[in-house]
């Protein structure tokens, strides 16, 4: 599976961003998709996830509320709504991808056996 992350960009505190991660190969229904992030400097961390199937999902606390993770299997891409975006959200955003024999999502980084390149988000206060 190859992971393509797209729709960074800059956007103002309290404004909206919808990244997208295109995957490439047969599959894309059995797995489970996440998003992580990094600042320079700073280790890298979950943000969100989603089952494979869309209907379990999980969020970082200060995310809650303001992001949504989704998928359309059909067009093999997963997406993260980010909406009231704050200064502290700027960071590169990865997306991620782990097969799962069952529906469930995925929260710790090691699970996770293919990554994105990764998009930047700038928020500016």
């Amino acid at each position: 599976v190859q992971l393509q992350a797209s729709g960074g960009g800059v956007a103002q505190a309290g404004g909206s961003l919808r990244l997208s991660c295109a995957a490439s190969g047969r599959m894309f229904g059995g797995y489970a998709m996440g998003w992580f992030r990094q600042v320079s400097g700073k280790e890298r961390e979950f943000v969100a996830a989603t089952s494979w199937s869309g209907g379990s999902t999980y969020y970082k606390d200060s995310v809650k509320g303001r992001f949504t993770i989704s998928r359309d299997n059909a067009k093999k891409t997963v997406y993260l709504q980010m909406n009231s975006l704050k200064p502290e959200d700027t960071a590169v955003y990865y997306c991620a991808a782990v097969y799962s024999s069952g529906d469930y999502y995925y929260i710790n980084q090691r699970d996770y056996d293919y990554w994105g390149q990764g998009t930047l988000v700038t928020v500016s206060s």
